[in-house]
């Protein structure tokens, strides 16, 4: 219990610090675009009710967890059978090369002409930017998996369904946790830039009518709401991480402590 409120202090303390440096820094500023922090706090809750909530960040919390999702399913099956097989894999990285290299908001014009204006276009546009560094860090730790890990598991008669939960996927579990943790980050992006398109709901959406309403404090209580959901989406993903990767922190743990 100790050990967690340790650790609780020190993932609350940056933001803390922040702050109150922008607290003191904004304190005195009189330029209507960068309004105090006091201002914005004090208009935070008259801004974003209980129906606000419901309407514009549940929508979108909702489109970055199927968007999410999606990714991670495709990028850990495809990255499995890449990094498993060579000859697979020699013909799949030219093109995976070349679809990487293009930005997904460039592809939502293209997007939006066979997905609509919907949710499933937002979905999309979240799916096809988080699904590279799953599928990369998948394919990367799968190639990685140790050769004598491999043949001990085969001259045990561990193959199929067995060898691909026990060996592969659980050595190669290290480098997918990265993708995803990497995935998280462009998926709030791409939630926001998708919101910014032809959307009638969302916290991207609602930014943006703040910016032309000229409503630069409720702007600003909109930006705090996206940086409080990318700090509390990190939390519980770390919360996942060290209990799917105990093995893992235990073991790497055990060898600095050898040393």
């Amino acid at each position: 219990m100790r050990r967690f409120l340790l650790r609780l202090a020190f993932t609350v303390a940056l933001p803390a610090v922040l702050l109150a440096v922008w607290w003191a820094a904004s304190d005195s500023n009189t330029d209507v675009y960068w309004p105090p922090l006091r201002t914005i706090l004090k208009t935070f809750p008259d801004v974003w009710t209980a129906e606000r909530l419901r309407t514009d960040a549940l929508p979108s919390v909702l489109r970055l967890a199927g968007g999410y999702a999606t990714a991670a399913v495709a990028g850990v099956t495809l990255g499995t059978v890449i990094g498993s097989y060579r000859r697979v894999r020699a013909v799949c990285e030219p093109v995976l090369e070349f679809l990487r290299a293009v930005p997904p908001p460039v592809l939502i014009p293209v997007i939006m002409l066979f997905a609509g204006i919907g949710d499933t276009m937002k979905v999309v546009v979240i799916a096809s930017g988080c699904v590279w560094p799953v599928l990369l860090n998948t394919v990367e730790g799968v190639r990685a998996v140790d050769s004598v890990m491999a043949e001990t598991a085969r001259s045990y008669g561990i193959t199929g369904a067995a060898r691909l939960r026990h060996v592969v996927l659980r050595s190669a579990s290290p480098q997918i946790f990265a993708g995803l943790r990497q995935a998280l980050s462009i998926g709030i992006i791409l939630m926001v830039i998708s919101e910014m398109f032809a959307a009638s709901s969302g916290l991207g959406f609602t930014v943006v009518q703040f910016q032309r309403g000229f409503a630069i404090p409720d702007m600003w209580t909109g930006i705090l709401v996206l940086g409080l959901l990318g700090f509390v989406l990190s939390v519980l993903f770390q919360l996942v991480e060290r209990r799917a990767l105990g093995w893992y922190h235990g073991l790497r743990d055990s060898t600095r402590r050898s040393r």
